[in-house]
């Protein structure tokens, strides 16, 4: 703890060391009678030094959340993942500090947005030279940062996935994709995954399959939902079928070399066509890491033969996606010709300053090897994190690919079953958040794990001594 708290000394240090005592005391007290053998751990690893100096001027906690109750959205008062909120101030690649000063190892990056880091110096160079010679016209005037940015996407998409379309959000793309998919394919019904989010605008709530962002109104028409294929907690698969580096635990009667769960869902699927929706719809949304893309391409095959646009197969034949300050949807041209028949803008989609750091983003991307990083360094954690899932039994599943990282917890591994829900995992976050370490969740039971692509191993060892110590500090509090 010295260590981590060395360069700060007087009224900061005292702050910070109130704030440590306070969030490190919940995991001492409430012990229970009984005894609950559990491996000694070593001594929790210290932050790195760092050049970086926070600026610790900011305005106050109390005048903040003073403002957040009266003049912000009220669901930021509920949203928070953690039970004090965390006061962030600046950020620097793959650390955080908040007005205290305090150093976090971000693990969240922005909602999976800053992926090569926060303040990272050749983007923040990027911005500020861009600043310094135009913010914002409109995209009906031919501007340099708009073309060279386009020009760098085009040429990592295969072909013919080169018409790009660019916007502000998440729900702004998924509701322009759809509405591409609909005009050019003359249907209406759009089929996406349970449990899935695509957004929270009028239309796009209709893909989002998730009761938490649903309200009482009309809307989604037209959307149907089917399930995810969820080998450890849906009814098929196994330790065989997923496309991962590390699989689940459930036993798995899949011969070598194909999946019965695959044929399973298939199957599930085409009934989806034969009874939910009419014989032509306009397209399906999934995400790669939801794990619907099968290698043979059977999803795909099956879309298309029913008249859809595929947004989730990779190529697809829309993809909708995120590089740091420009949402972006990519189609092929003759989608694009269909779209044309009308006027379509958008007022800050493109905008010069937003170009010029998503430019930026793909050469520092390249620059420092950020996909052979999250290959690495994901991989890493994914085989470190599935032998924590092994020895502690709230773990579940550990899934993903790369740095998209998801734990599930659970109250009896063995069945799947998984309200450990809101209770259960907040004390895990809080533990976690203790000693320098946020991670979010992606639903109340699932842990979410998506740092910046600028993570090094060592990073990924902090965090595993850090989740382990969460996870082995809530085992000896509640068992």
């Amino acid at each position: 703890m010295h260590k981590v708290f060395s360069r700060f000394n007087g009224p900061c240090l005292d702050r910070i060391k109130d704030s440590y005592n306070a969030f490190t005391g919940l995991a001492k007290f409430h012990r229970p009678s009984g005894k609950l053998h559990l491996p000694v751990l070593p001594d929790l690893p210290v932050l790195p030094d760092l050049s970086v100096l926070p600026d610790l001027s900011d305005m106050s906690k109390e005048r903040m959340m003073e403002i957040r109750r009266q003049n912000c959205n009220p669901m930021t008062m509920k949203v928070t993942y953690y039970k004090k909120p965390v006061y962030i101030h600046q950020g620097h690649m793959q650390w955080l500090w908040d007005v205290d000063g305090r150093r976090y190892l971000d693990l969240f990056a922005g909602v999976a947005t800053v992926s090569v880091g926060h303040c990272h110096p050749k983007v923040t160079a990027a911005a500020e030279k861009q600043l310094r010679k135009l913010w914002h016209t409109t995209n009906i005037y031919v501007y340099s940062p708009l073309h060279e940015y386009t020009e760098k996407l085009a040429a990592t998409l295969p072909d013919p996935l080169k018409v790009i379309y660019l916007t502000n959000s998440g729900s702004e793309a998924n509701d322009l994709a759809m509405l591409m998919a609909r005009l050019h394919t003359g249907n209406f019904d759009v089929i996406t995954l349970r449990g899935s989010y695509h957004g929270g605008s009028p239309h796009t709530m209709g893909l989002t399959s998730n009761a938490a962002y649903k309200y009482p109104v009309a809307s989604g028409l037209g959307c149907h939902n089917t399930m995810c294929p969820d080998v450890f907690a849906g009814p098929w698969g196994g330790s065989n079928c997923r496309d991962s580096p590390i699989q689940t635990i459930r036993d798995c009667s899949c011969p070598q070399g194909s999946c019965t769960a695959n044929d399973k869902y298939i199957g599930q699927l085409n009934e989806v066509f034969a009874t939910s929706v009419p014989s032509r719809i306009a397209g399906f949304f999934g995400e790669p890491i939801m794990q619907v893309i099968q290698p043979n391409g059977e999803v795909y095959q099956l879309v298309k033969g029913h008249g859809g646009v595929p947004a989730c197969q990779f190529p697809p034949d829309v993809l909708a996606k995120l590089s740091h300050s420009a949402l972006v949807v990519t189609c092929f041209p003759e989608i694009a010709a269909s779209f044309a028949k009308g006027v379509h803008f958008n007022t800050f989609g493109g905008n010069p300053v937003a170009c010029a750091i998503a430019s930026s983003v793909l050469d520092t991307m390249e620059e420092d090897g950020t996909q052979q990083i999250s290959h690495d360094v994901g991989t890493y954690l994914l085989t470190e994190l599935a032998k924590m899932r092994d020895k502690y039994e709230i773990i579940g599943d550990v899934r993903g690919k790369g740095l998209q990282i998801g734990v599930e917890m659970v109250k009896d591994k063995v069945r799947g079953t998984s309200p450990h829900y809101s209770n259960g995992t907040e004390d895990i976050l809080v533990i976690a958040l203790s000693h320098s370490q946020p991670v979010s969740l992606s639903a109340p039971q699932t842990f979410r794990i998506k740092p910046p692509m600028c993570i090094t191993r060592d990073d990924a060892d902090f965090f595993l001594a850090v989740f382990n110590q969460a996870l082995h500090n809530y085992m000896e509090d509640h068992h």
